[in-house]
């Protein structure tokens, strides 16, 4: 059995992982035929070092920003972190994850400092994943043998909530994008100085990205990004992944794997055209 193999370990006082090492983060509520079954899915090797999230901690940081009764009562996201070689940057992929998107993983897990990782987020059911966030942090402090400061935590977790619900009225893919826009402003430019000056850098990127938000949704951001300039975030590194992700980005599409990929879509998309023009033309020709 896998799970007998794998080792429990402490969250403090390991040292420094290497380079292709996995931690692993298991949901405290799993049965144990679930936790076969989400150490399958992340591909868990026998001597990954795995780490326990239970759903107190969950509630600790989300708490304060959605509802208990969407948090639940139980702990099942997964995860586990494979370290990267440095300057390689981030990359995450999910499995039963219906809600938070890879791309919003990704500047999360950027905000609070995690890089150069291969990171996946699964569930034995599907879940909002929302609560995957405080496994993915714990198990990067596992790896790195660094304490994440709780505002950082905090701050992190209230960005995934935050481009979620952007994302629910404007489009997954456009509050990812937004939000990645306006850390790259930050990065670049500085933090603004006060209110008036983030609040035009956030209109300004919506614009640019043909988003229209409501005072109310730059209200929360304006918010949101204070507590970002309060905990001290590192904007160089949050740069820097964000370039490596761009880079990773291209390569892809630039790839023999990519272009294949991008054929499929069209064909897909052309398919589904003409199933719906046959509907509506009873599959008859015009003369």
């Amino acid at each position: 059995m896998i799970a007998a193999c794998m080792i429990a370990v402490p969250q403090i006082g390991l040292a420094d992982a290497a380079v292709g090492d996995v931690i692993v983060t298991l949901g405290e509520n799993l049965t144990p035929q679930q936790k076969q079954t989400v150490l399958q899915d992340l591909n868990a090797p026998e001597n990954a070092q795995t780490v326990t999230v239970s759903n107190k901690e969950e509630h600790k940081y989300l708490g304060q920003y959605i509802p208990k009764s969407q948090i639940g009562t139980k702990a099942l996201s997964s995860s586990s972190i494979t370290i990267e070689k440095a300057g390689s940057g981030l990359e995450v992929k999910t499995k039963n994850i219906n809600v938070i998107t890879d791309e919003m993983y990704l500047n999360a897990l950027m905000t609070a400092g995690v890089k150069d990782a291969t990171v996946q987020v699964t569930a034995p059911i599907e879940v909002s994943g929302t609560a995957a966030l405080t496994g993915l942090i714990k198990a990067y402090e596992v790896s790195s043998n660094e304490v994440i400061p709780e505002d950082v935590k905090q701050v992190a977790n209230e960005e995934l909530v935050t481009t979620s619900e952007l994302g629910q009225k404007h489009g997954q893919e456009n509050a990812s994008a937004l939000m990645a826009k306006v850390k790259e402003e930050v990065a670049k430019n500085g933090v603004p100085a006060n209110d008036e000056e983030l609040r035009t850098m956030i209109e300004n990127a919506a614009k640019e990205l043909g988003i229209t938000l409501s005072d109310e949704e730059i209200n929360s951001l304006i918010s949101l990004f204070n507590k970002m300039k309060d905990a001290n975030i590192d904007w160089n590194q949050v740069s820097q992944q964000l370039d490596q992700a761009k880079e990773k980005i291209t390569k892809f599409l630039d790839s023999e794997e990519g272009k294949n990929f991008i054929d499929q879509v069209i064909q897909f998309f052309a398919a589904l055209w003409n199933a719906i023009v046959s509907i509506f033309t009873g599959g008859q020709q015009n003369a």
